[in-house]
């Protein structure tokens, strides 16, 4: 009998198998799974010979995070990238030196794209299944839409690759699927035929379907492990990545978990921690803020949640012992659980379960969960909201990652910020908020620079959306933006109507918002029924 040829290379081996020109999918997060030593050893091979060069990368979620060089900006060097194609980049706030590939970006050295990230995903699959491309009401009106930006984020990046179209009576966006010449994914542990397993994942991402857009297209297939086990090891239903879509193993035995931590099995569903490790968030603005949104949750909701302030929300019903009322869902694949903040968000403890994330997606795309939870940079007098890009602090944002997938149908959503920006100084005594420095800068503008989320679209579709400020809280109603309440002891036209930069409309039942948010102790909260769900709307307008 032939003895089992044996796919383990170095990663000096399995960086030189990239050659110039190819287009590469890397299956990673921000926060989880990033193959940081296969994208740091291609680094390495351009500095030492200058190769390859002209890549194109696809990310559907961002690879490495602002934290030093890691994930995508290990490849972010002149001649080695042509163009990214990404759901979202690498962040840091204003004060850190941007990442190399938002520097790249600004300088025009790099076409780039920033598409949402389950339509990236769903390219995948379609581009394995030699179907021609993703056909979608998703990014209809937002910057993806080629009547607006298509995408593009520099003026270097020219190629119109999103396309309106019009078929059966209605308007629709054609996302070409993309063929990978490299696929470079990562897994825990891989058996000498090639087996994956993820059993020290955060979360499977969409290695499968990235693998398999490879596979059959005739590319190849690079998967960074930690360890490796004997072949057999592995039970079946444990492998979530068959060996026949395995070309090449690299060992990498000190991967790290998330991008900071290396090894917490509470991420990874091992063990469970007690709720008392999780920190309840201090009380401020921002727990104001996040209490308040709290308050449109209904029990047995499944909730979307999105980074911001919106994160501190499954720790208020902690504090409040609710949490388990709500089922949260997270684009990365958790479902349940407690979700992580900071560095590490986009994991979550004590999960339920782990999704794809293709299937995650394909979830939210379709509006099957009951609220989301997300925060703005700016608001529009249509509704409309940004959270991806603003031309002065490009790289305090990741671009819209799934953001847009999960705001095209869903039926409740909830946007939760500032109302202001710049330097803020409150007082919170004795249940009242005083406003002793306000932001100069207007939040509320007469048109967003980036439109991720269509007021318009949102119109249409008979969307719920609620803003909720430190101050107030607004609502999308048929005639506009509807200030509904306000908090005690701010003034309405000092404080909200004279620090927007459009007209608001008030509420002819305008009340204020409820006192027990501006005073530290719990607020005993109790969460409503849910109503019954009806199901989606197939009428012109909504769908995936």
């Amino acid at each position: 009998m032939q003895a089992q040829r044996s796919k383990l290379i170095s990663l000096e081996e399995a960086a030189r198998l990239v050659p110039d020109g190819a287009t590469v999918t890397v299956s990673s997060s921000s926060a989880l799974g990033c193959p940081d030593a296969m994208l740091k050893a291609i680094g390495e091979r351009f500095a030492a010979e200058g190769a390859p060069r002209g890549l194109t990368t696809l990310h559907p979620i961002a690879a490495g995070d602002m934290y030093g060089v890691k994930g995508i900006d290990h490849i972010a060097r002149v001649g080695l990238l042509k163009r990214v194609i990404a759901g979202s980049y690498p962040s840091g706030p204003s004060s850190m030196e941007p990442p190399l590939i938002w520097q790249m970006i600004d300088r025009g050295e790099v076409e780039a794209y920033n598409l949402p990230s389950g339509i990236l995903f769903h390219m995948h699959a379609d581009a394995a299944a030699k179907r021609p491309g993703v056909l979608t009401k998703v990014g209809l009106d937002t910057f993806v839409d080629p009547r607006r930006q298509g995408g593009r984020m520099n003026d270097a990046t020219r190629e119109q690759i999103v396309d309106l179209v019009e078929f059966d009576g209605q308007e629709w966006l054609y996302f070409r699927a993309i063929q990978p010449d490299v696929a470079i994914i990562r897994a825990t542990t891989a058996d000498e035929r090639g087996n994956l397993s993820y059993e020290h994942e955060g979360a499977y991402l969409g290695a499968l379907d990235q693998a398999l857009s490879a596979r059959n297209n005739g590319g190849v297939v690079i998967a960074q492990v930690k360890r490796l086990t004997a072949a057999g090891s592995i039970p079946p239903h444990q492998v979530r990545v068959p060996s026949t879509m395995v070309d090449y193993v690299v060992l990498a035995p000190d991967q790290m978990q998330t991008t900071e931590t290396p090894h917490d099995p509470a991420i990874s569903g091992e063990i469970r921690t007690p709720k008392s490790d999780f920190e309840i968030p201090g009380f401020g603005p921002d727990k104001i803020i996040a209490r308040r949104a709290a308050m449109e949750l209904r029990d047995g909701e499944a909730v979307n949640l999105g980074f911001g302030i919106s994160a501190l929300v499954p720790r208020v019903l902690l504090e409040e012992g609710i949490d388990e009322q709500v089922t949260w869902v997270i684009e990365q694949g958790a479902v349940g659980g407690m979700p992580l903040l900071g560095f590490a968000f986009g994991c979550a403890a004590n999960a339920q379960a782990y999704m794809p994330s293709p299937m995650q997606f394909a979830y939210f795309q379709g509006g099957g969960f009951d609220r989301s939870m997300l925060s703005f940079l700016q608001v529009g007098a249509d509704g409309s909201v940004n959270v991806s890009r603003l031309a002065a602090k490009t790289h305090v944002t990741a671009g819209a990652g799934g953001f847009i997938d999960i705001t095209a149908n869903a039926r409740n959503i909830v946007f939760s910020g500032y109302l202001t920006a710049g330097r803020l100084d409150f007082a919170i005594e004795d249940g009242r908020l005083n406003i002793r420095q306000d932001g100069k800068l207007a939040k509320f503008v007469p048109e967003v620079e980036h439109v991720t989320f269509s007021g318009y679209m949102a119109r249409e579709r008979g969307q719920n959306v609620t803003y909720v400020t430190e101050r107030c809280v607004i609502r999308l109603l048929d005639d506009g933006l509807t200030v509904t309440e306000i908090a005690p002891g701010v003034d309405l036209e000092r404080d909200v109507l004279g620090k927007v930069a459009i007209p608001l409309k008030v509420s002819r039942d305008l009340v204020e918002m409820d006192a027990r948010l501006f005073r530290p102790e719990p607020m005993n909260l109790e969460l409503q029924a849910a109503t019954r769900r009806r199901g989606t709307s197939t009428r012109a307008g909504i769908g995936g």
